[in-house]
């Protein structure tokens, strides 16, 4: 008899060398031309709507998207269901409230949207900070993710062999930035949305036809083998335990929605269209394929618990992170035959090519703010300039193989909570006032910046994602003084307060300037320039 599991393992190794290949081929073949900053920097007049939109999709469905909220609505069914729906709100709040504004103000960075109203060096290297510790911990979450996927996918445990997967994924990370720049970088989000689309479509209908077709059906499943019973399909499972769950689900939520919409990674993209109306068209695209992605990871999380029960995902990982792959697994059922194993491969493919996108592009956009904001002068030469780009990528990559190598074996939970907090109380405000607020000023900028970023520092230390639990990432350790998982409910009125102090102490004649400053730029703000960008 033919091995079909080491058949699956073999055509996963083929797929993902195929993917490495394919995916390096692409960024040296579409890199930036030597002196075009806007090639590098946005991929101007190379990213169409439809283009630049499924780039915007494949930022938002990021290896947290696929593994943790896949995670979340497998063991907790309804709770993690309207996590789902929250990241879809998170991109209606970017296209509805920041998509346009930051197309008209921004160029290369988010340095760039906050210093068109308050130039200085002192906002640049803020924005730069916040920048960078917003989607530093991230990429070492995603990193990270990539050796427990081998590990699952090919069936090792050899921590050596997790760590050349880590170290391997994060020298393509650096090379996908440096060499393919956005056009690169967008090129592999691309593919990697389309990749996982059709293959999550195929497994939600296999799945959808093991159940008749009826969701109902699938859900009261689940249900059933979620060893939770009727509060599968209730509100409150996913913080049951805590002492204010409710508080605990819309602290969650706030900064999924705020966080999401405003991380440095996803408004970069905002800059790369060429008119207002590409700008719309690209986050209609987006909004629908990430709308599409949330039915189907509902779908397939879900029917790996009514298929395969909520104790055995546990077992599998305590926080659910190898459920969609679980779901995917049983939709294909215990023997698989060439055709499923080679479907399964694909599934597997999409997920790690998911990690390694969202890596890249996190990357990109921590180089572009070193290179642009911080070291960069106003006459440096282009070539000179994107020397530095690629060389930050390397600076900033290697810190983050080196986390990532450390923290493998730890939970990755309070990193990635971490990401999102920051994104909602500190670059949230910041856009807001700065966008929208004629009197905010220059010191209330920064107190928004400095001030939401140190309370999601501080107040997470004691969340009981970093200690007090056996599924904390010290367990061993227990200084659990914060009764909420996460920062949002308090950091983000912090980060807003911070701003409003900052900008009424600064003073009648600093409010003056900032209100004289806002209304030179208010035409530009609402409308765009008076004239099309050059590239």
């Amino acid at each position: 008899m033919i091995d079909f599991e080491g058949s699956a393992r073999s055509w996963s190794l083929v797929a993902f060398f195929s993917v490495v290949t394919l995916t390096l081929l692409l960024c040296v073949v579409t890199g930036p031309d030597r002196e075009d900053l806007d090639e590098f920097y946005t991929g101007y007049r190379f990213l169409s709507p439809l283009r630049n939109g499924l780039a915007i999709a494949g930022d938002y469905i990021s290896a947290a998207t696929v593994l943790t909220v896949g995670g979340i609505i497998a063991l907790c069914g309804y709770d993690g269901v309207v996590l789902a729906l929250s990241t879809l709100l998170s991109l209606l709040l970017l296209m509805f409230l920041l998509a346009e504004p930051l197309h008209h103000t921004g160029r290369f960075t988010m340095g760039d949207v906050l210093a068109r109203r308050m130039p200085g060096r002192a906002v640049r290297i803020t924005a730069c900070a916040v920048t960078l510790a917003a989607l530093v911990p991230m990429m070492v979450v995603q990193l990270a993710g990539v050796g427990q996927l081998l590990a699952f996918v090919l069936g090792f445990s050899d921590s050596t062999m997790r760590t050349g997967c880590v170290v391997g994924a994060g020298a393509l990370m650096i090379t996908y930035a440096a060499i393919g720049g956005m056009r690169g970088t967008a090129l592999i989000q691309i593919l990697k949305t389309v990749i996982l689309l059709g293959s999550g479509l195929v497994v939600a209908a296999l799945i959808l036809h093991t159940f008749g077709w009826s969701p109902q059906t699938l859900f009261q499943s689940a249900a059933q083998n979620s060893g939770a019973g009727p509060n599968y399909l209730r509100y409150g499972l996913q913080f049951a335990g805590g002492e204010h769950p409710a508080l605990d689900m819309v602290s969650t939520q706030c900064a999924i929605v705020l966080g999401g919409a405003c991380l440095p990674h996803v408004t970069m993209r905002m800059y790369t269209a060429g008119s207002t109306r590409q700008v719309r068209r690209a986050m209609s695209w987006a909004v629908s394929a990430v709308a599409l992605f949330m039915a189907i990871i509902t779908v397939v999380a879900v029917g790996a618990t009514a298929l395969i029960g909520g104790k055995e995902i546990a077992a599998a990982d305590p926080r659910g992170n190898t459920a969609y792959l679980l779901g995917a697994r049983a939709a294909f059922g215990t023997d698989l035959s060439r055709g499923e194993s080679l479907l399964f491969t694909t599934v597997t493919t999409a997920i790690f090519l998911t990690l390694l996108a969202s890596v890249a592009s996190m990357t990109l956009a921590c180089a572009n703010s070193l290179a642009h904001d911080v070291v960069a002068r106003a006459d440096m030469p282009p070539l000179r300039e994107m020397a530095l780009a690629r060389l930050s990528a390397l600076a900033v990559g290697i810190p983050v193989i080196v986390l990532a190598v450390l923290a493998q074996h730890r939970s990755l939970q309070p990193l990635a909570i971490v990401s999102f907090c920051l994104g909602a109380s500190a670059i949230a405000p910041a856009l807001v006032y700065s966008l929208f607020w004629r009197r905010y000023t220059r010191a209330g900028l920064l107190c928004t910046l400095i001030g939401g970023s140190l309370s999601v520092l501080v107040l997470m230390t004691g969340t009981n994602l970093v200690s007090g639990s056996p599924q904390s990432a010290f367990p061993e350790a227990d200084f659990n003084w914060f009764p909420f998982t996460t920062t949002a409910l308090v950091s983000v009125p912090a980060g807003f307060l911070c701003g409003l102090l900052g900008t009424v102490l600064s003073g009648r004649r600093a409010t003056a300037r900032e209100r004289n400053r806002y209304e030179a730029v208010e035409p530009v703000l609402l409308a765009g320039p008076p004239h099309p960008r050059s590239g």
